[in-house]
């Protein structure tokens, strides 16, 4: 099986657990991939993707909620994240299993979901969904990831992997 993660990270929170998916994922290959740099187009033999971001504003990031976040001392952000990349992506032009997720911060819990935004959209390309949009939750905006996430984040990538081979 071949599954590709992409996800955006600022702190580093997102990009871990995009890491533990794929491990959860397994499979021959799995590439992790920053939306930043990710193609436009999936290559032909991709049986899954997955795309994960920060929620920001109750959905995925923006250019501006992007900045406040440099502002707020992260050290790493990307000229685009997955609501770019998946507005320049072109239609699978079949129906590619995908699944999403974000992070929140714990406390306060805060409505709104990137996972659920990004999902419509690749919906909306012709992707089609093998599993709810998941969120993971992190302590404050700088991490670190909330305990027994990462593990959970593994199971739900192993979860996916299963869901697929059934197919």
């Amino acid at each position: 099986m071949r599954a590709v993660v992409v996800f955006e990270s600022l702190w580093g929170n997102t990009e871990q657990l995009a890491r533990e998916i794929a491990a959860g994922i397994g499979g021959e290959r799995t590439d992790v991939v920053d939306a930043a740099w990710a193609p436009s187009a999936l290559d032909s033999d991709v049986d899954l993707l997955v795309v994960g971001g920060p929620t920001h504003a109750f959905s995925m990031s923006t250019g501006s909620t992007r900045e406040s976040a440099k502002q707020e001392g992260a050290e790493h952000v990307p000229a685009r994240g997955i609501r770019e990349w998946i507005e320049a992506h072109t239609s699978p032009g079949r129906a590619v299993p995908v699944a999403t997720f974000d992070t929140r911060v714990v406390s306060p819990r805060l409505p709104g979901s990137a996972a659920k935004k990004a999902m419509k959209r690749l919906v909306g390309l012709g992707f089609r969904p093998v599993a709810k949009p998941e969120t993971f939750g992190v302590h404050g905006y700088a991490g670190p990831v909330a305990d027994g996430e990462l593990e959970r984040a593994r199971r739900w990538g192993a979860e996916l992997a299963r869901l697929l081979s059934h197919h």
